[in-house]
């Protein structure tokens, strides 16, 4: 039998956002990590605001909503806030309750920009490592690369070969046919960015100017 659409909005709400969330859901372990570290900051968080004035975005909910804005690629702090402002999990992971007011995104971004500032990011990563390191889940024996390429500003036709004496004008490309011939970072440089060199990411993929955005770390063992 098909069902009645009856909507009507209710005045009052008798789940808590803590039964929306899933048992098993993965942020469930991830927020008790965060907000363990969280706690042990608290004298470092005191120490950078002021004792009077209008109270500002709590850092801990400020640094829990950064982590919900990389884990799930939202790509700007208005669209974090707006989504914040919708979606009962990051409400629940960040610690606003269902009829809490989220904070404006300009708001959000000053504090945000204060946070940083105050090298309190960094502590917080630092205590992240840390945890790992007690947990034994780093090792000083194995490391990953970032493989991260970052497109340049160049143009194709700007690199030449090293060895072309032409007689080109300096920033301008000319007019010039590359198919089908071999070029490598060996013997060929852009003109206009020579820290660009010429990469793709996998044998189908096409070759593009880039800078390379490596960075070794410590990876997990098990």
């Amino acid at each position: 039998m098909r069902g009645n659409q009856d909507f009507q909005g209710a005045m009052f709400s008798y789940i808590s956002l803590e039964e929306r969330v899933p048992a098993a859901h993965p942020l469930r372990k991830l927020r008790a990590v965060v907000d363990a570290l969280l706690s042990s900051m608290n004298s470092e968080f005191e120490a950078v605001y002021a004792r009077r004035g209008r109270p500002s975005v709590p850092p801990e909910m400020l640094l829990k909503a950064l982590l919900l804005q990389i884990l799930f690629s939202i790509r700007s702090e208005r669209q974090l806030v707006e989504a914040v402002n919708y979606n009962l999990l990051y409400r629940w992971f960040v610690g606003l309750n269902i009829e809490d007011k989220v904070w404006d995104h300009s708001t959000f971004s000053a504090n945000r920009e204060r946070l940083f500032n105050e090298d309190l990011a960094r502590a917080f990563f630092e205590r992240v490592k840390l945890s790992a390191q007690w947990g034994r889940l780093a090792s000083d024996e194995h490391f990953s690369v970032d493989g991260t390429l970052i497109e340049a500003w160049a143009s194709h036709k700007s690199f030449k070969r090293k060895d072309d004496d032409s007689g080109t004008p300096p920033g301008r490309n000319p007019e010039v046919n590359f198919k089908g011939q071999e070029r490598c970072n060996d013997t060929h440089a852009s003109t206009t960015d020579a820290d660009a060199r010429l990469f793709k990411k996998s044998a189908g993929d096409k070759s593009r100017l880039c800078h390379m955005g490596t960075s070794p770390w410590r990876t997990a063992t098990g």
